[in-house]
């Protein structure tokens, strides 16, 4: 990776912090310009930029008007770098679905891991927001889906996401899925003590491990 590259990263990163939209977009444009790697763009720059401003929000630096700028500024560089981003040609589309869990309407998490999985060569079945437990079992049956994907960013409504294995184990479905959990309040431990098959704690590591269980080759 060149100076100039991990250049732009650090800028885009900062670009999303800041809350500064047109900046963003002046990145993300250079990127394209200079024929730099837009997944990687995304994740080191305005994945990790969001990353930092909720860190910002947990320690109560940053507030929710002070989030919802910074994930516009990152929305708007993804606008203009998604349409580059490779997809992984020449191996099989997993299905997967994903969605946040019921009581929770904070999506931007689940956006990033959407957009950078349907680029690590899954097919995405979105359920949106607040959805019910049931909803994403009865979805990812009725799809023939291999993995089921919930986040949440609140811990109230984390018990829905143990609802969701409870459903599976009921109706005898359990071993035809795979499930992941992400999301600010989520742990392995959590992931672990629910019976889920994974935790991701970022977008990029959701897709690692979403080809690890789906028995699809890890590259770049």
């Amino acid at each position: 990776m060149s100076l100039r590259e991990e250049e732009l990263q650090a800028l885009l990163s900062e670009s999303v912090l800041e809350m500064e939209e047109e900046k963003a977009a002046e990145y993300s444009n250079a990127v394209v310009a200079e024929g730099f790697d837009a997944y990687n763009a995304i994740d080191k720059g305005l994945a990790h930029g969001m990353e930092r401003a909720g860190a910002l929000f947990e320690e109560g630096e940053y507030f929710v008007p002070e989030l919802i700028l910074c994930s516009d500024a990152m929305y708007n560089g993804l606008e203009i770098l998604k349409p580059h981003l490779k997809q992984d040609e020449g191996k099989r589309k997993v299905k997967a679905v994903i969605g946040v869990i019921e009581g929770d309407t904070h999506d931007i998490g689940k956006n990033l891991v959407k957009i950078m999985t349907e680029a690590g060569g899954f097919e995405l079945i979105d359920l949106g927001r607040d959805v019910p437990p049931l909803s994403f079992v009865e979805r990812a049956e009725a799809e023939g889906a291999e993995l089921i994907l919930i986040s949440t960013l609140m811990t109230t409504t984390m018990k829905g996401m143990a609802k969701v294995i409870e459903l599976l184990n009921e109706r005898g479905t359990r071993d035809r899925f795979k499930v992941m959990v992400g999301g600010g309040p989520v742990s392995a431990a959590f992931a672990k003590k629910i019976g889920a098959d994974g935790y991701s704690k970022n977008a990029a590591e959701a897709v690692r491990l979403a080809r690890s269980l789906s028995g699809i080759e890890v590259g770049a």
